[in-house]
């Protein structure tokens, strides 16, 4: 088979400041459509452009760098902001209502990456039926109401502002800041950290439609926003299943998402994240828990100069509440403003500012011309922030997964499997769970030292394996095998059973992080590009048809092609 080059969009590979010649080209065609169609003006004087280069670049990675492609996104995406009045509902959302949401979806640990980009987390077991179900009655009781609710349900209105909250604070903080290499690029991706142990197929099956919100929101309307997503805790047959259905995503995607052991955790982790930036529980230093506020950098709180901090374990920290840096009106600095409401009081106070030298300069919101009035700010919850985590035993050692740049010559380390089911047996070494079922009853139980499956790891679980003499597919019988009963499922079933389930895991998870498009997303690709096909065959036909070529000469032909 043909082997075709995949373009690598990884950060900061197509991103401002490290643009080819073409992708230049690209943004600046990209531009002059955004405009024509007005849904763009450029910097004029002292104005800024209405929306910078760092933004439009994510919708031009999202399609290949195809600018009429991504226009047609980025028009989409435009009308849907201001058809839910995006800014307005960011500015209003309830405090309280923005906090329930906020501990059900993916949270900023308060930390960044090597290169500067946050680092979310999101663990799965802790959004149980009674917890999603509490909150869905809760919506009922809202303060925060879409303007026309036929078009958006109230529970995607708070959805929205956490959104908003990573473009409008979490983002632009993190590019302002000098610690991190290409200072020049703009940071617009986060990483997430996503842990599913402890977690079955009936909670997955119950979580579907909750994690689908993310994914539609994510894929259509923020498109570009995900770096990296680091899997832990899957169960011990998912690296394998992994190296299927990865053949059914994007090469772009598939790069993105790192399927992570207990064994091989914390060393992966730590080749992209600093430990103390990575919590204890994966093998860090970070005190941190799923549903805690931010534990920000000291990086980021020398950084600031902090106006009214909350307070965290003696340190200045951010408030609850949806945040947003807007500039300052009597300063090049910038500000961030803590917005929403309280008891549907307005609570624009500035809580810190920055100079924001030293890096790529973040595109922030309009400039208030409201007066801040004093007023106290939603205290940060530190005395109930771990009230609704738990610890859930990993289980078994999945397969490791080798790291990116792993030697594939380097030696391969025995794999640890799961116990065959006797009693007080050790797991083998060498060999899977179906071949310990499948060699019971032949003079090869037990023996597997000499000839076992020679196992080549090329990372996140994609691996080649080579049967070797004396293994249990030629090994000869003692003794038949029981006949299987008609009501037992045989082993080939089994390993149909895992995959289908390995699957919908895969779809939930990466649909939680945004990389599953709906159904209704991939019909809609499929007419576009149906109808970009028609309209260029359409000219192609005005261009075959032309009668000024087909009643000339021949040898006026070349001339009028030349003029």
């Amino acid at each position: 088979s043909s082997l075709s080059r995949v373009e690598s969009y990884q950060y900061p590979n197509a991103h401002l400041g490290h643009l080819s010649e073409a992708q230049e080209g690209a943004l600046e065609d990209f531009r002059i459509l955004c405009e024509k169609e007005g849904y763009y003006k450029p910097a004029v004087g002292h104005t800024q452009a209405s929306h910078d280069d760092a933004t439009l670049l994510r919708y031009l990675r999202a399609r290949k760098f195809s600018p009429r492609d991504a226009l047609i996104q980025f028009k989409d995406t435009e009308n849907w902001r201001k058809e839910n009045h995006l800014e307005d509902l960011y500015n209003t959302i309830d405090v309280d209502e923005y906090e329930d949401t906020r501990k059900l979806y993916p949270q900023w640990t308060g930390r960044r990456d090597r290169r500067g980009i946050p680092v979310y987390l999101f663990k799965v077991s802790t959004l149980d039926s009674k917890t999603v179900s509490t909150y869905e009655k809760s919506i009922s009781k809202s303060i925060t109401v879409p303007h026309d609710e036929k078009k958006v349900p109230t529970k995607m209105l708070r959805l929205f502002a956490l959104y908003e909250n990573l473009m409008n604070f979490v983002l632009p903080l993190c590019t302002m800041l000098p610690d991190r290499p290409n200072t020049e690029t703009p940071v617009t991706q986060s990483n997430n950290i996503v842990d599913i142990s402890g977690v079955g197929l009936k909670q997955f099956w119950n979580l579907k439609n909750h994690m689908q919100d993310a994914s539609t929101l994510a894929t259509a309307y923020y498109p570009e926003t995900l770096d990296r997503i680091f899997i832990i805790g899957a169960p011990a047959f998912f690296p394998t299943v992994w190296g299927w259905i990865k053949r059914w995503f994007d090469p772009i995607t598939v790069s993105k998402i790192f399927i992570l052991s207990h064994s091989n955790m914390k060393s992966t982790l730590e080749q992209y994240i600093d430990p103390e930036n990575i919590p204890k529980k994966y093998g860090g230093e970070l005190d941190f828990e799923f549903g805690m506020m931010p534990v920000l950098e000291p990086a980021i709180t020398e950084h600031l100069k902090w106006s009214n901090p909350n307070k965290q374990k003696g340190q200045n920290t951010i408030p609850t509440g949806p945040l947003k840096w807007t500039d300052a009106a009597s300063s090049k600095e910038l500000e961030l403003v803590a917005v929403g409401t309280n008891n549907g009081i307005p609570r624009k106070q500035v809580v810190a500012s920055s100079s924001n030298s030293g890096s790529a300069t973040p595109n922030p919101a309009p400039s208030q011309t409201d007066t801040y009035p004093p007023s106290t700010l939603a205290p940060t919850k530190t005395d109930a922030e771990a009230s609704n985590t738990h610890e859930v035993a990993n289980g078994a050692d999945t397969v490791p997964a080798a790291a990116p740049n792993a030697d594939p010559s380097a030696t391969i380390q025995p794999v640890t499997a799961g116990s065959s089911g006797k009693t007080g047996e050790q797991p083998r070494v060498g060999t899977s769970e179906t071949r310990f079922e499948a060699q019971n009853d032949t003079h090869a139980a037990g023996k597997l030292e000499e000839g076992t499956p020679a196992v080549v790891d090329h990372g996140h679980g994609d691996k080649t394996v080579t049967m070797e003499p004396m293994t249990i597919g030629q090994a000869p019988k003692e003794k038949p095998i029981p006949p299987i009963q008609k009501d037992q499922a045989t082993l080939l079933d089994q390993a149909k059973a895992a995959a289908g389930a390995v699957y919908d895991q895969g779809v939930a998870v990466a649909g939680a992080v945004g990389l599953v498009k709906t159904e209704e997303q991939l019909q809609k690709e499929k007419e576009e590009e149906a109808k970009k096909k028609e309209e260029e065959e359409e000219q192609h036909k005005r261009d075959v048809n032309d009668p000024k070529v087909n009643e000339a000469s021949d040898g006026k032909v070349e001339g009028f092609l030349r003029s």
